[in-house]
């Protein structure tokens, strides 16, 4: 397994991160606790170390998972998790560290990162400043080891970077959502702040098991997800169908060459949700990936296929932000 070094903090995070918004159940269906527990579980014991949940996901639920489940091996893993857009003040960012240290059952959250920016979702447009000064009073203590910020802009990413040592920055990217090349990524990479990608295998679209005609069951938020949509659904079906070529020549699946594109920029790596062990190990096994240049100048010719067929807005669902 390949590792990321964050610059402020020195904490090594593996390439494959765990992500573990589908335990917290909300929006997603068909999710059973003792599965999550063992998917987790799988992904240590294959050699994933970095778990990044929030206390959004299931109102603090994903977290609770995360600790019953490795709560044996603290010191050998990377906790990341999140302050939610709607508890920015400086109290409430204290009390949600508070409120996640206890559902976690640890004394220190490594990575602790604002999930949206204030003023997301009819939010209090709370000073960033008031924000990060809490972040780095909670770093001074040791309850926090490094601080992170998610779905930023460039300008919000940039007033942050003045406000305090911001070590990772998590956003969607994938083959299939590549908005953050733009600014973001150079910006990152000039900075040295690991860049997170969530949703890595554009939500399950690059897993290479959907088909024409497939409809979610209610309550699934990829029926919002605009990659799962219209034109935009056929051209990802046709092009996951022109990855698998590749996939094969390296005697690895389509969902492995997808996060070994994440992990081949020299400054990120990626979370990838899981739903049972054997996932978690197919996702593991990914950060021991090598791609050639020519490799991904094909992958890139084959993303394009969708890519250049969306808009620059960086928010993959329809939801109104």
């Amino acid at each position: 397994m390949k590792h990321l070094t964050l610059k402020h903090s020195g904490i090594e995070l593996s390439r494959v991160v765990c992500g573990c918004w589908q335990a917290g159940k909300d929006l997603w269906v068909d999710i059973r606790d003792d599965e999550s527990i063992a998917a987790m579980r799988a992904a240590f014991d294959a050699g994933i170390t970095a778990f990044d949940t929030a206390e959004d996901y299931g109102d603090g639920h994903s977290e609770r998972i995360l600790g019953q489940a490795l709560r044996h091996w603290r010191d050998q893993i990377v906790i990341a998790t999140k302050v939610s857009w709607h508890h920015l003040r400086r109290d409430q960012i204290i009390e949600a560290c508070e409120r996640s240290l206890r559902n976690l059952g640890t004394d220190r959250i490594d990575l602790y990162q604002i999930h949206w920016p204030a003023g997301t979702f009819g939010s209090e447009r709370v000073p960033l400043a008031e924000s990060m000064d809490a972040l780095v009073d909670l770093k001074a203590q040791g309850k926090i080891r490094a601080i992170g910020v998610s779905n930023f802009d460039l300008a919000q990413l940039e007033e942050a970077c003045r406000l305090g040592p911001i070590d990772s920055l998590q956003p969607p990217y994938s083959l299939f959502w590549r908005v953050i090349e733009k600014d973001l990524v150079p910006f990152c990479e000039r900075a040295g702040i690991a860049i997170l990608a969530y949703s890595p295998l554009a939500q399950g679209l690059l897993g290479d098991r959907f088909r024409a005609g497939h409809t979610f069951a209610p309550g699934d938020n990829r029926t919002d997800n605009k990659l799962f949509q219209g034109q935009t659904y056929l051209r990802a079906l046709e092009a996951v169908e022109a990855l698998r070529p590749l996939a094969a020549r390296h005697g690895i699946t389509v969902p492995q060459l997808a996060l070994a594109w994440i992990t081949s920029h020299p400054t990120a790596a990626a979370i990838a949700g899981v739903r049972s062990p054997a996932q978690a190990v197919e996702n593991a096994a990914a950060g021991d990936v090598s791609l050639t240049e020519s490799d991904l100048a094909e992958m890139d010719r084959i993303s394009r296929m969708v890519v250049d067929h969306l808009d620059d807005h960086p928010v993959m669902w329809t939801w109104k932000t």
